[in-house]
C-alpha cells in the first residue's frame, strides 16, 4: 500500500471528494492503491477527450481533410495494433507492466504536444498528423495492454466487473466535462493549441502512476522462446471458445465503430452545420451516457449476465448510428447527433466492462500479456478496413451511407452474437479454475499446471 499523498496532490483532492460522498468501507475507491490508479485514469481521460476532438477537428477544419484522408488518419492509429500487438504481448509477459504504462503516458504527452509546436512552426500538415496517429496507436498497443494488466494486479478477479465499471465512470466523468472544456479551448486558442493541455494532463497522470505500488511476480522460464511463446498465446485464445467468440463479435463491432467515427464529425460539421464548439458541447451527451451506464453497469451485468449485457451494447450503439444516418437537417438532426453519442456511450460501456472482465477472468496470470495483445490484435484487424470503408463510403457515396452501414452492421452483429451459445449462456463471471475444470486441466496447490499452455 502506498503512503497517503500530500494535501496538494491531485489524489488528495479525490480523497476529499470520496470522504464527502460517504462511500461504504467496502467500496473499491476506499483502497488507496486502486484510488491512485483510478485518479490517473480520470485525469488521462480528460486529456483524451481533448485529443479525441482536437485531432480530427485539426484535420477537418484547419487542414480541410477529405473523408478519405480522415479514414487514413484513423487507420494510421490502428496499424500499430496489427504490427505490434502479438510481439508486444510476448514482451509484456516478461517485464513489469507498471513502468511500461508510465512511459506510455509520457510518450503520449510528447506526441500530442508536438502538434501545437508544428502548427506554431508552420509545417503542420496531414503527413505529420498521420505520424502522430501512428505513434499514438503504438503507445495504445503496448502501454494500453500493460494498463489493463496492471488493473488485475490491483483488484481481485471477483471484482473485475466492478473495477472496470468504476474505471469507465472515471472516463465518463471526463467525457461530461471534457467536450465542453475542449470546445472552449478550441474556440479560444484553436484545435492544435488545445492539444497542449492534453500533454500537461498526461504528464500529471504519469506522475500519479509513479506512486502506485503493485506486487508483480514475473514468471521467468529457462526455456523461454519468442516465437514459441507467441504461438502459445495465440493458441490459448484460439482454443478457448469464449475468447475466440468474443474476439470475433467485438472485431465485427470495431469495424462498424471505426466506419462511423471517421465520418461522424464530418457529418456534424458539413451536413448539420455545427461549429467546433457546438460539436464539443454535443459530446456531453456521450459523457452522460457513459456516466449513467458506468454507475449502473455492474448491476445491469449482474442482472442480465455478462454475455447478454455485451450483446445489448451492440444493439444500442447500432440504433444510435442508424438514427443519425436517417436524421433530417434541422434541430431534430442535431438532437439525433446527440442521441447517437448518448447511445454510443451507453452501448460501449456495456460492451467493454463485460468484454474486458470476461477475458481477464478466464486467463492465467502468466498469459495475461499474450492474451490481451492477441485479443486486441484480433479485434482491431477489422478496424482498419472499417475506417477506410467508412471514408470511402463518405466520399464516394455519402456520409449518411457510412453511418447507415455502421448502424445496420451493429444491429445484425447483435443478432449473430446472441446466437453464439458461448456468449449468450454466460450469466456469471467465470474463473480460471472453473474454465480449467471444464477443460480437464489439472491444478496444483501452487497454481495451475501451465506447462502445456506455455508450450514447455
Amino acid at each position: 500500500m502506498s503512503a497517503r499523498p500530500p494535501v496538494s496532490s491531485p489524489v488528495s483532492l479525490v480523497d476529499r471528494v470520496l470522504d464527502l460522498c460517504r462511500l461504504p468501507a467496502s467500496d473499491l475507491l476506499r483502497d488507496v492503491v486502486y484510488r491512485r490508479l483510478w485518479s490517473s485514469i480520470l485525469i488521462s481521460s480528460l486529456g483524451g477527450q481533448i485529443t479525441m476532438l482536437s485531432l480530427p477537428l485539426t484535420a477537418a477544419v484547419l487542414l480541410h481533410a477529405t473523408p478519405t484522408q480522415m479514414g487514413w488518419l484513423t487507420a494510421m492509429e490502428i496499424v500499430p495494433f496489427v504490427l505490434f500487438s502479438l510481439p508486444g504481448g510476448v514482451w509484456l509477459d516478461r517485464v513489469r507492466k507498471l513502468p511500461v504504462y508510465i512511459v506510455g503516458e509520457v510518450t503520449l504527452a510528447i506526441a500530442v504536444g508536438s502538434v501545437p509546436v508544428a502548427a506554431w512552426a508552420g509545417w503542420l500538415g496531414m503527413p505529420w498528423l498521420y505520424f502522430v496517429a501512428f505513434l499514438l496507436g503504438t503507445v495504445y498497443t503496448v502501454a494500453g495492454s500493460a494498463a489493463q494488466i496492471v488493473l488485475t494486479q490491483v483488484v481481485s478477479p471477483d471484482r473485475l466487473v466492478e473495477a472496470h465499471a468504476k474505471n469507465s465512470l472515471a472516463s465518463s466523468g471526463a467525457e461530461v466535462a471534457g467536450p465542453g472544456v475542449a470546445g472552449a479551448l478550441i474556440k479560444l486558442v484553436g484545435a492544435p493549441m488545445a492539444l497542449a493541455m492534453d500533454a500537461l494532463l498526461l504528464l500529471t497522470s504519469a506522475l500519479i502512476l509513479r506512486g502506485v505500488r503493485v506486487r508483480e511476480q514475473l514468471h521467468r522460464r529457462r526455456q523461454a522462446h519468442f516465437w514459441r511463446d507467441l504461438a502459445a498465446g495465440v493458441g490459448f485464445v484460439c482454443r478457448h471458445r469464449l475468447l475466440l467468440s468474443l474476439a470475433a463479435v467485438v472485431g465485427g463491432w470495431q469495424m462498424c465503430n471505426q466506419a462511423a467515427q471517421v465520418v461522424q464529425i464530418l457529418f456534424a460539421t458539413r451536413v448539420l452545420g455545427l461549429s467546433a464548439q457546438s460539436v464539443g458541447l454535443s459530446y456531453i451527451a456521450l459523457g452522460a451516457g457513459t456516466v449513467l451506464t458506468s454507475i449502473l453497469g455492474h448491476r445491469i451485468s449482474g442482472w442480465m449476465g455478462p454475455g447478454p449485457c455485451l450483446v445489448a451494447g451492440f444493439s444500442i450503439t447500432g440504433l444510435g448510428w442508424t438514427v443519425l444516418a436517417l436524421a433530417p437537417i434541422n434541430a431534430f438532426g442535431v438532437g439525433a447527433f446527440a442521441f447517437a453519442l448518448f447511445a454510443f456511450g451507453v452501448g460501449a460501456v456495456l460492451i467493454f466492462i463485460n468484454f474486458l472482465s470476461l477475458r481477464q477472468a478466464v486467463t492465467p496470470a502468466p498469459l495475461l500479456g499474450r492474451m490481451t495483445s492477441t485479443i486486441r490484435w484480433l479485434t482491431l484487424i477489422p478496424a482498419g478496413p472499417g475506417a477506410l470503408l467508412g471514408g470511402w463510403l463518405g466520399e464516394h457515396v455519402s456520409l449518411r451511407a457510412a453511418l447507415l452501414f455502421s448502424g445496420l452492421g451493429a444491429l445484425v452483429l447483435s443478432l449473430v452474437a446472441w446466437r453464439l451459445a458461448a456468449i449468450r449462456s454466460v450469466k456469471t463471471l467465470p474463473s480460471v479454475a472453473d474454465e480449467h475444470q471444464m477443460l480437464g486441466v489439472e491444478t496444483q496447490p501452487g497454481g495451475l499446471n501451465l506447462q502445456s499452455i506455455n508450450g514447455n
